[in-house]
């Protein structure tokens, strides 16, 4: 059962849905009707509502909040539960009448395990679709980590990857999005360590790794499902039948295929290297999980293992004694005393003529008294610090690298797990590297060789999966070369056969390939692609080599290698495999043809391979795209897709990038559903974040939803995702903007119940093309449905997809139940009812559903099953495979001149309102005439005169004659050089009683204007807003006094009202 808050249950007077008699076809949750809170709260929105109203009217939108920024409290809606029985898989029964209000709950019922069970989502099914085109799309939806649940980032690729999967489905293409989660070495693996430890008190090595890899299987099919579950909740139309795991048996044949072909490439080799190694995870690790923690200066942290707080962001110096001058000294810098007993030179630049008289000369190390060269390199800056650096091989890149065109050998003083080694000594040996750090510096104090201690920036590399100090070590990895793959990567780029979207990316791509390294894909861990690697036990390899490795898909195949390489039988030789696992990116950079079936050519590959489109956050780009185009043009001989679109980072509120490990994450289904602050707090608690960040991330929860977070339903959490475009930077989605979506959703809910009324049971839809428009207010809604037809099909096809949601949202909102359907109720209303309307409005809300269906299935669904079919062929059984409206099917009723005209009386309307509110006509319905001195405008308000009565709340509606006086004691507002607009209001107006509430008015507008007059707004965005608000308020005052003046003239004319 969906989670609601409890609180809201009690708060509210409501109860809880699993306590509702299931007997009841519709379960109705509301509010007392006596409750004094819910009355409060209705008193208070009116007012709201009232304030807001007024001040639209009166042209100062600006003092009200936007939609996306509404207050943090909200009104609790009605809930109404969907309990009709209905079997799993079952249709939705939707034979009963609307509910009275739109309630996500009811409406997301059922509906999931029905297209799942109808096979709506496989490929096969659009074979047989009326509207069938042939072609293919296909994707693959960046594999999550098994470990935990999606948050509001991957909620986003979901939106919008199902949007583009929906939209192509519609149009009739063989859709194939194919479902898949990634094994996460190092997450998983720790996840099931921490649970043996606390359940069992068993540590990994306490276990047999045949036994420790039960269990995490164990655990993957307990715990691993909750990753589909939101998915499906998401919505998600994707083929579960072909649903992949990065460790079940085709990937693994995919695994191991790709890295005997890269090692027979010559691609894929063994060697001693600095990687990043995690000391408190005891493995290598990638660089896209070394975090990289900026520090302004000294901070304390805590680490795992290290027994007190280490401070970081400081500059110890220290003097290196000049060998042969006892006064002569080489002062250096370092943030890290404790790899002092690794240094084996000093480096200074050739040009730095501090220290030309040293060169070729040596140092006394300050710990050991080894001597050590000075040597010269032009890497060096010698504007930093003092100019030196001491070059520490083992333990540093830059220093590896300046050490191997020196021919400096590599001294290793960290061992594996954090501690010192014994090249340090027995003063050093085994203990914590940053207890060490404390050590060392008090040597050099006793030694008199410590020249101070200072404030230093810098930035500090973090294991995200531990939380520890990321280590550089020296160590025998396997490598990728990545080089050649790399350049020809670059170059699909810049040849346009791979297209990066939004373009900006392109630079990031070509930098990051002209400089890409080896890549580091051995992991010391037991969950994983064990690498298909060897060792020939005490066998040297032809040419002398001190260890012999091969590589083989089987034992057996590797024995066959050796023998080769030894030059003795293979049964003779002892071989032991590799106990390391492959780098998690590594299978992941193989999904998207190791899930259609490769090294296999099955019919999933030939068909859909390379996938039409990649789409995914762009902090994947080179970590997982560009592995992907490496190996797959590498190892399918084709690039694996041709088109990559890259959404935004979604950032919380202190534009940090969303992480479990801060404590920022938002599971969509909380917002979805609804959840109280308590769970959420609860939920950071159960987090193991460390207690500095717990704090920090509990604070931000209490700032950001004081109330909790209302339930707002999976189709406004998607149209609002998928309403950001992927050129509008980083993504700062707030709840209230998910809640503005869920009002939209709303207004569809009740302009449908209204049009499902219009039609009634008897309505027989006609032939779109046998359409008969009866009024030009038909035509304009029909031309702006094949507008919005136009923009939506824009939008998917150049992947923006905001351009779809503006046009959605202004077609359903503005055109049709702002205008069209407060323009045709008072024909509707009359008998007999002419049969123009109701036909239009079938058209609208069968194509408006259709056109929404891909950015909103769950609610096009239940509103598009309900209405009548067409006459003719037998109907599609579900809207995610009705033909999505195409601009050239509605291109009929595009009629831009038309839709041009009308905004000329949509002008007229505002004139109008803009007068009603300056006049405080709340109920009356003053008379109009329009006058205009050029007749094609008087012959464009003539065909509306009606519509313009009715949305203009007015009486009779009339055409003055051109250069005919104006009536006398009419208000007049002109709307350009051409048109003048009057209203009656003798008789409707009291001007004695009406000129103070003006004049109260005006003293009001008149006192915020010349505060805003006198601030001086720091920034230009917020000055632009300014001067916004000052040209709204200069118009609104002007509009009082033009209104005082015509009531004076009023009073002086007639001393008393007429009655009304």
């Amino acid at each position: 059962m969906p989670h609601l808050p409890l609180a809201s249950f009690r708060q509210w007077g409501l109860r809880p849905s699993r306590g509702l008699p299931r007997s009841h076809p519709l379960s109705t949750q509301s509010e007392p009707s006596g409750s004094s809170i819910t009355r409060r709260n209705r008193e208070a929105k009116q007012k709201r509502l009232r304030e807001k109203q007024a001040a639209l009217e009166a042209g100062l939108a600006w003092k009200s909040k936007s939609p996306a920024e509404p207050s943090k409290a909200w009104t609790p809606k009605e809930i109404v539960l969907y309990e009709i029985p209905t079997e799993l898989g079952e249709k939705k029964d939707v034979s009963r009448p609307l509910p009275p209000a739109y309630s996500p709950r009811y409406v997301e019922a059922a509906w999931y395990p029905w297209w799942v069970r109808e096979g709506f989502f496989k490929p096969e099914y659009q074979t047989r679709v009326p509207q069938s085109t042939g072609e293919t799309f296909s994707m693959c939806i960046p594999p999550p980590n098994v470990t935990g649940s999606l948050h509001i980032g991957h909620a986003l690729t979901v939106a919008i990857q199902d949007a583009f999967v929906r939209w192509h489905r519609m149009r009739g293409d063989q859709v194939l999005w194919v479902p898949g989660s990634d094994h996460a070495g190092i997450a998983t693996q720790a996840v099931v360590e921490k649970q043996l430890w606390k359940e069992r008190g068993v540590r990994r090595h306490q276990l047999s790794r045949e036994d420790f890899l039960r269990e995490v299987w164990k655990w993957k099919e307990e715990k691993g499902g909750e990753i589909c579950e939101q998915l499906r909740a998401l919505g998600a139309s994707l083929d579960w039948d072909r649903e992949c795991f990065t460790m079940d048996t085709g990937s693994s044949v995919a695994v191991t295929e790709a890295f005997v072909r890269l090692h027979e490439a010559g691609l894929l080799y063994r060697s001693r290297q600095l990687v990043n190694w995690s000391c408190a995870l005891r493995s290598a690790i990638s660089d896209i999980e070394v975090e990289s923690r900026s520090l302004s200066g000294p901070t304390e942290l805590r680490l795992p293992g290290c027994p007190t707080p280490v401070s970081f962001g400081l500059l110890v110096s220290v003097a290196f004694p000049v060998d042969g001058e006892p006064d002569a000294e080489v002062t250096v810098g370092t943030t890290r005393p404790e790899t002092l007993p690794g240094d084996v030179a000093v480096a200074v630049h050739p040009e730095d003529t501090r220290y030309t008289h040293l060169h070729g000369r040596h140092l006394r190390h300050p710990l050991t008294g080894q001597l050590l060269p000075l040597i010269t390199d032009s890497a060096v800056q010698p504007h930093m610090g003092t100019g030196a650096v001491k070059v520490t091989p083992a333990h540093s890149p830059a220093d590896a690298e300046l050490g191997a065109r020196h021919g400096l050998s590599p001294l290793s003083v960290i061992a594996e797990d954090g501690t010192m080694t014994s090249d340090c000594g027995d003063w050093l040996q085994g203990l914590h590297r940053f207890v060490a750090r404390e050590k060392i510096v008090s040597a050099l104090r006793e030694r008199g060789l410590f020249r101070g201690l200072q404030s230093h920036p810098m930035v500090l590399p973090i294991c995200s999966r531990s939380g520890d100090v990321v280590e550089y070590l020296l160590k025998s990895q396997w490598f990728v070369r990545c080089r050649e793959m790399g350049a020809r990567a670059a170059q699909a780029v810049e040849s346009g056969a791979l297209e990066l979207s939004p373009s900006f990316h392109q630079k990031n791509w070509q930098l990051w390939f002209s400089r890409v390294g080896d890549w580091c894909v051995s992991r010391q861990l037991w969950w994983g692609h064990r690498i298909p690697a060897y060792l020939v036990v005490g066998e040297p390899v032809k040419g002398g080599r001190e260890d012999c490795w091969v590589v083989g898909r089987t034992e057996a195949e590797a024995r066959g290698a050796a023998a080769e390489l030894t030059g003795r039988p293979g049964a003779e030789l002892t071989l032991e495999r590799d106990p390391d696992v492959l780098d998690t990116w590594f299978s992941s950079a193989l999904f998207p043809f190791s899930a259609l079936g490769w090294p296999q050519q099955t019919p999933d590959l030939t068909r859909f391979y390379p996938l039409s489109l990649l789409e995914t956050g762009s902090d994947l780009l080179l970590f997982w795209v560009g592995r992907m185009v490496m190996l797959g043009t590498q190892l399918t001989g084709q690039l694996p897709f041709s088109k990559v679109l890259l959404h935004a980072m979604v950032r919380d509120k202190q534009g940090r990038k969303m992480s479990k490990s801060l404590g920022n994450v938002l599971d969509p289904r909380d917002i979805i559903r609804g959840v109280e602050l308590q769970v959420l707090q609860e939920k950071l608690r159960d987090g193991n974040l460390d207690p500095s960040e717990l704090a920090i991330a509990a604070a931000a929860q209490r700032k950001d939803f004081p109330h909790g977070i209302p339930e707002c339903g999976t189709d406004a959490l998607r149209f609002a995702l998928c309403s950001h475009g992927a050129l509008a930077g980083d993504l700062h989605l707030s709840v209230s903007e998910v809640l503005s979506s869920r009002h939209f959703c709303n207004k569809i809910w009740n302009a449908m119940r209204f049009v499902l009324n219009v039609l009634g049971e008897k309505f027989v839809p006609q032939p779109a093309e046998e359409l008969t428009l009866s009024s030009p207010m038909d035509a304009w809604i029909l031309s702006r449905l094949a507008r919005t037809a136009r923009e939506c099909e824009r939008g998917f096809r150049t992947r923006e997809l905001p351009l779809a949601t503006h046009a959605l949202r202004h077609f359903w909102l503005h055109s049709l139940c702002d205008v069209y359907l407060e323009a045709v109720k008072p024909g509707l209303s009359r008998c007999p009812r002419p049969p123009g309307p109701p036909q239009v409005l079938f058209c609208c809300a069968d194509a408006g559903l259709r056109l929404l269906a891909p950015l909103m299935p769950f609610l096009a669904e239940e509103l598009w099953q309900r209405l009548p079919p067409r006459p003719g062929g037998p109907p599609a059984p579900s809207i995610s495979v009705a033909p999505y409206p195409s601009a050239g099917s509605l291109e009929r009723w595009h009629q831009p001149e038309l839709e041009r005209r009308f905004s000329r009386v949509q002008e007229v309307v505002q004139a109008l309102r803009a007068l009603r509110a300056t006049y405080q006509l709340t109920k009356a319905r003053p008379r109009v005439l329009l006058q205009s001195s050029e007749p094609r405008e008087q012959s464009v308000f003539e065909a509306f005169l009606e519509p313009l009565g009715t949305l203009g709340h007015c009486g009779a509606v009339g055409l003055l004659p051109a250069g005919a006086s104006a009536p006398s004691g009419w208000a007049q507002a002109p709307l350009s050089d051409t048109v003048q607009v009057y209203m009656e209001l003798q008789g409707l107006v009291d001007p004695q009683a009406h000129l103070p509430l003006l004049a109260a008015r005006r003293h009001k507008l008149q006192k915020q204007l010349d505060g805003l007059t006198a601030q001086t707004p720091p920034e230009a965005e917020a000055e632009t807003q300014r001067q916004q608000r000052l040209s709204s308020l200069r118009l609104e005052l002007s509009r009082l006094d033009k209104a005082a003046s015509h009531l004076q003239q009023l009073m002086d004319a007639s001393p008393g009202p007429r009655g009304p």
